[in-house]
């Protein structure tokens, strides 16, 4: 499973924030994976980069940071889902080894250990009235590839950013992997099946999917692998009753109200946890097996769950 890295001494870094919605904290008081990138908006978009001069001039060249990757991890909380949690959000940009300009997004999510309904936990140890500490709920990392998205075929990718306004670039790091190599049962593992297996559920997109970037949101993948999985580990005779803890998902092309996918996917067990290696593929390259074996996926996704 790939690490969260450390954002660099040099990105720019704020605090705010975050409010959550009563379905992002589950019965045990754990946060979903799907509410924890929400950080990124007040920790990030909000107090970083609407405040940078830069960020204007990217909007007037008809640029913009379209997500690419996220890395996100769960943590045990229990926090509640009236807590009030703040986020650290950090960013920079910077050019991958592939030669593309990115904006990398970090946010540590913080709260109070904590129960929607009755007593909050304590430390049965203390003695005496305490400030409630708070602990680590979550964490994400996410990749942006800054993209001319409305601009004709051919001249949407950004080969330079030299205009007036420019944001400063800092340094390079190493590309991150390609997509298809997240859909693998990752080394070490053990499969608990012989190959990739097709979801039975086809899924089609509405406009209630999609975002004001004219796609399908981000986010609706991450829910929809794990709701994939959950059955892939029914039919298999294992538990249900699972959460997914670590993903790491990377999104190669998007997908539009009004498409029908499917879900190809491995179970696997590692360390004592269930996984799943998977990727999101059109209905009409799925009727044959080599005709899937020839899809490029719209994304792919690897998890964890505990």
């Amino acid at each position: 499973m790939a690490s969260i890295p450390t954002p660099p001494p040099q990105a720019l870094r704020a605090k705010a924030a975050v409010s959550l919605r009563f379905e992002d904290v589950t019965q045990d008081g754990r946060l979903v994976l799907d509410a924890i990138p929400n950080a990124l908006g007040p920790a990030v978009w909000r107090a970083i980069l609407s405040r940078e001069p830069s960020v204007v001039a990217l909007l007037k060249q008809g640029i913009i940071p379209i997500l690419s990757r996220f890395v996100i991890e769960g943590e045990a909380g229990p926090v509640s889902a009236t807590a009030l949690v703040e986020a650290e959000g950090a960013c920079q940009f910077v050019q991958a080894g592939d030669a593309r300009f990115v904006v990398d997004m970090w946010a540590d999510l913080y709260a109070p250990a904590g129960r929607t309904y009755g007593a909050a936990p304590t430390d049965e140890a203390k003695v005496g009235p305490e400030p409630v500490r708070r602990s680590l709920v979550g964490r994400v990392f996410a990749e942006h590839v800054l993209t001319r998205p409305f601009a004709p075929a051919g001249e949407r990718r950004v080969r330079e950013l030299s205009f007036p306004g420019a944001p400063a670039v800092i340094g390079s790091r190493l590309s991150l992997p390609a997509p298809e190599t997240i859909a693998v049962v990752p080394k070490g593992a053990t499969p608990l099946e012989p190959g990739m297996r097709l979801d039975p559920v086809q899924i089609t997109f509405g406009v209630v999917h999609t975002d004001s970037n004219m796609h399908v949101n981000s986010l609706v993948y991450v829910r929809l692998f794990e709701e994939a999985a959950l059955r892939r580990f029914l039919a298999l005779g294992r538990t249900t009753n699972v959460l997914g803890r670590n993903l790491e998902i990377a999104y190669r092309k998007p997908c539009f109200a009004g498409q029908t996918v499917r879900v190809n996917q491995c179970a696997f067990e590692e360390s004592g946890r269930l996984g799943v290696a998977a990727a999101l593929v059109d209905e009409g390259q799925s009727a044959t097996k080599e005709a899937l074996a020839a899809a490029r996926p719209h994304a792919c996704a690897r998890m964890h769950f505990s």
